[in-house]
This record gives C-alpha cells, sequence and structure tokens, in this order.
C-alpha cells in the first residue's frame, strides 16, 4: 500500500509541475491571454483609423470642402479672395502664440 501511495505522489507532483511550472501551462496560458488583450485593443484603435480614413477618402472623393481644407493645412495655400497674413513674433518673445514660420490666412 506504501508503494501505491508512493508512485500516486509522484504522479500528482508530475502532473503538478506540468500545469504550473512547464513552458506550455497556466503561465503560458495567462502570457496568451494578455498578448491577446493588447493585440484587440491595437485591432479597435486600427479599426477606428481605417473608419477615418474611409471617411476622409470619401470627402476628398465627392465634396470639394474636404479638398480645400488639405490644400490650406497641408500646402498652405490661400483662395483667390483672400489675403494672406504672417505674423512673426517679436525677437525673444517666448509667449507669443505663433512660432517663427507659422502661416495664418485671413478670412474672407
Amino acid at each position: 500500500m506504501k508503494w501505491l501511495s508512493a508512485a500516486l505522489f509522484v504522479v500528482v507532483l508530475l502532473l503538478q509541475y506540468r500545469l504550473w511550472i512547464s513552458p506550455d501551462g497556466v503561465r503560458e496560458v495567462t502570457r496568451l491571454k494578455q498578448a491577446v488583450a493588447v493585440q484587440r485593443t491595437e485591432n479597435e484603435q486600427l479599426t477606428d483609423r481605417n473608419r477615418q480614413l474611409a471617411a476622409e477618402v470619401r470627402d476628398l472623393k465627392t465634396g470639394m470642402d474636404a479638398l480645400e481644407e488639405r490644400a490650406r493645412s497641408d500646402l498652405g495655400m490661400i483662395a483667390r479672395n483672400e489675403t494672406f497674413y504672417q505674423v512673426v513674433p517679436r525677437p525673444g518673445d517666448v509667449n507669443h502664440p505663433a512660432s517663427p514660420g507659422t502661416r495664418t490666412a485671413a478670412a474672407r
């Protein structure tokens, strides 16, 4: 009877080792669950970004407002009936809202 108890005890210890300590045990499952959670978060962010980009593409294909906004912000363009003003801060004026080289366009 002693041998049977000892053998069962050894088997239980080996199974516990495999469950808790081995590379494919509980630690690996926990690591994989965390990796899945991180990947889901990243996927949600990328899905939102894709939706925004798709909306921007639709706007650029269908409307002139988005195209005009893009030309103003990215290319610094102004319309024919507008006047361009460039505000240059005084030397040493750190608190000035416009930094050197900032361009602003006046309203029509």
